[in-house]
């Protein structure tokens, strides 16, 4: 039985259709997913047939137009079906979100040629997409990577080095971000779709993850990687514009995943100190463990309705730099404070690796990370008051 973080959870922002969407990604996700979660990262091991299942429901290109393979729903849809699935495994949740994220970059800045090409694979479950960023000298500082992308007649030879790029192994194209020429800083950013099977592409060393360890992490190196010139998105220089823009849509899925490890967490808190007999009594009896739930359920809502409101202004067409940072980052600490207060309350039971809120905390850490971490996306929402405000500079 699951335990209602408010009395009119969803009920006044959800259609007919979002609420099928929900419900068929929680039977899904309750049923499939969640059995074999801690298994999967005891192992650190990805199942790629969850993802392939995933597909045949329909959730691989949830957000997408039909004419790509997509369900056409958009990205509150999407959002309301990663809650569901962080819920079950933060692990796969975020290994789908950077699936989705992958696509966004092809259908926002790709031709319709590459739209068709590249598409209807990833959105059908069958081909998953990664998205290749991060570099050992470039994080937060995106405009700083050095992977470069020397044009060689009809192909660009790339070579470098990407870190912490989630799927890559099982990834089949990757959006991979280089520079033209370091000089031009930013403006010599640009995006390329990579097969996984192109000469001169191979995986380095693995990531040793905290948590989130039910999806590959992997080192990736380009050693003289020929990729086509019809494989650049955009034109030269319009790399960081098509990272930039994508990744704000991301900062919401996260976010949503993030609202369901967090709810997940919560249920069990609130299931354990019912059962839970301390001094002849449960120890949901305690005024300070009610106080702690009580708080817990209060973050749990506001970071999902944040989610919402970013999610919807997306789907309107609205600017949502600041609203998806907010998400992402309020989002993310409750992830963190909720799983801490739910160990907490399993006291001594809650620090065993046999536990499920142990690994939910471990999951919750990264999470605070990737994505931009949360202080850089206090100063995206800091910057976006004041220029708000009228401020110039």
């Amino acid at each position: 039985m699951a335990v209602e973080t408010a009395p009119t959870r969803d009920s006044f922002a959800l259609t007919e259709e979002e609420r099928v969407v929900r419900d068929t990604v929680r039977d899904w996700a309750r049923r499939e997913v969640l059995p074999g979660a801690a298994e999967r990262d005891e192992a650190e091991r990805y199942d790629v047939s969850l993802f392939h299942r995933a597909g045949e429901l329909g959730l691989t290109g949830l957000p997408y137009p039909e004419a790509y393979g997509g369900a056409g729903m958009g990205s509150f849809a999407w959002a309301v079906a990663a809650e569901e699935i962080g819920a079950a495994d933060m692990g796969l949740a975020v290994s789908f979100s950077v699936h989705i994220l992958s696509q966004l970059c092809i259908f926002a800045s790709g031709s319709d040629e590459q739209k068709q090409r590249f598409l209807p694979p990833m959105t059908a479950g069958r081909e998953l997409g990664a998205f290749a960023l991060t570099e050992p000298g470039a994080g937060s500082d995106a405009a700083a990577l050095s992977l470069s992308a020397r044009r060689d007649g009809d192909a660009y030879v790339l070579n470098g080095t990407k870190i912490w790029i989630t799927n890559a192994g099982e990834a089949a194209r990757y959006v991979v971000f280089a520079t033209v020429d370091r000089s031009r800083g930013k403006d010599g950013i640009t995006a390329f779709v990579v097969e996984a099977d192109t000469p001169g592409f191979r995986l380095g060393s693995k990531e040793r993850k905290m948590g989130i360890r039910g999806t590959t992490g992997y080192e990736i190196v380009f050693e003289d990687a020929r990729v086509p010139a019809d494989n650049r998105l955009g034109e030269e220089g319009e790399g960081l514009r098509v990272a930039l823009s994508s990744l704000g849509a991301g900062r919401i899925s996260i976010a949503a995943c993030c609202v369901g490890l967090a709810r997940n967490a919560l249920e069990l808190a609130t299931r354990y100190a019912l059962e839970r007999r301390q001094f002849g009594r449960a120890i949901a009896d305690q005024e300070m463990i009610q106080a702690m739930l009580a708080e817990m359920a209060v973050q749990v809502d506001a970071a999902r309705l944040l989610t919402w409101r970013a999610a919807r202004m997306r789907d309107a067409g609205q600017p949502i730099n600041s609203a998806s940072s907010m998400a992402k980052w309020y989002a993310s600490d409750t992830a963190m404070r909720v799983t801490t207060d739910a160990v907490q309350i399993y006291g001594g039971a809650g620090y065993s690796r046999d536990n499920p809120v142990e690994r939910l905390m471990r999951d919750a850490k990264g999470a605070q990370i990737y994505e931009g971490t949360n202080q850089i996306h206090r100063l995206i929402v800091a910057q976006g008051l004041l220029d708000g405000m009228g401020r110039e500079g």
